[in-house]
């Protein structure tokens, strides 16, 4: 990864966002994407090689991992996590495409020309809108990622042992799931803090709904 080029965006997201777009960018940094890479994906790394059934079938053990874990809880994070930061860089972009507008007209015009906007990054008008609906949409993502995981797994928990009668299994087996106490914390601090950014895009998109009811 080049961390330039990634501080260069932070900088950017920075520079853009109220108090409530930093504080959300703080959480997701330090208290998702960092705690995804240097913990969760190691906690998750032996899921399938330590899923072990009481039995010698073959096919068993993977087709009842296959039917309690359809989706990995690391796999499902990264996917969260991409779709939930790029509304942030559209507002980068519409900003950069405004002062690109700006610089256009300064060299066809010359310096009398009529500046469209004085200052491209303030949020009036179509970057309002680009800025309100990112918001909507990171938490509108979250809040479906919640649901699915919700779905896949019960209460946000994997539970010590599964029993698992699908075919080839000979009978009912008793499945057990490595480190499930580790994964449970993991999981829960996850959905507590996706929890807390809902509630801060929820927060600032209802101060600049409300800003801007004021202003008018």
């Amino acid at each position: 990864m080049n961390w330039g080029v990634f501080e260069g965006l932070l900088s950017g997201v920075n520079k853009y966002s109220t108090a409530f777009s930093r504080v959300w960018l703080s959480l997701v940094f330090i208290f998702r994407l960092l705690v995804y890479l240097v913990a969760a994906e190691r906690v998750w790394s032996d899921d399938h090689k330590d899923f072990d059934c009481n039995t010698q079938q073959p096919g068993c053990t993977n087709v009842c991992f296959d039917h309690f874990f359809p989706v990995s809880h690391i796999r499902l994070w990264a996917l969260q996590l991409i779709l939930v930061t790029c509304p942030s860089l559209l507002v980068i972009m519409h900003v950069a495409y405004r002062e690109a507008k700006e610089q256009r007209l300064r060299e066809t015009e010359g310096d009398n020309y009529r500046c469209l906007y004085p200052n491209p990054g303030k949020k009036r008008g179509g970057l309002w809108w680009t800025y309100l609906l990112s918001l909507i949409f990171k938490a509108g993502v979250d809040v479906v990622f919640l649901y699915i995981f919700y779905r896949f797994y019960r209460n946000y928990t994997l539970p010590r042992l599964v029993k698992c009668e699908l075919p080839p299994c000979p009978n009912v087996v008793d499945c057990f799931i490595s480190r499930p106490t580790e994964k449970n914390i993991f999981t829960l601090f996850m959905v507590v803090t996706t929890c807390v950014c809902v509630v801060l895009n929820i927060v600032e998109a209802t101060y600049l709904i409300g800003k801007r009811c004021h202003e008018c």
